[in-house]
């Protein structure tokens, strides 16, 4: 098994509401693995810092996270991308969500596993997803 961790997350790590421990407390011993959209959006957000200070502690914790496992985006994350984002529109909830949580949430459900978040209402209404 395994558990994505959503951005929101590993922000709250990086600016010291969550720790390490806080995080391991809600995956138990199951490996976390990295979405590649996650990356992307960290890297964003060190590019778009306000000082150099924050800039480089963004740096160090994407660092960090570029150890652990990523799991790829492929043909079979894209058919169940196409799957969910139809579903989403039959019930009327056409471009209510945003494109990247519905990535991840995609490779979520490929793998089976579940994903981490403090964003439960970006989340909740994509079929076959399951949230920590």
């Amino acid at each position: 098994m395994g558990v994505i961790v959503d951005t929101c997350i590993w922000i709250d790590v990086e600016r010291g509401r969550l720790s390490p421990a806080d995080v391991q407390s809600k995956t138990g011993s199951e490996p976390v693995f990295m979405s590649p959209i996650t990356l992307a959006e960290l890297s964003f957000g060190v590019e778009n810092a306000g000082t150099e200070d924050i800039r480089q502690k963004r740096i160090s914790a994407l660092e960090r996270l570029r150890k652990k496992p990523v799991l790829i985006i492929d043909d079979e994350t894209g058919i169940i991308f196409g799957n969910v984002a139809a579903a989403l529109r039959r019930q009327g909830r056409d471009g209510d969500f945003r494109i990247q949580d519905l990535w991840v949430a995609s490779q979520a459900i490929q793998h089976g596993f579940p994903i981490f978040t403090r964003n439960r209402k970006d989340f909740e209404d994509i079929p076959g997803l399951q949230l920590l």
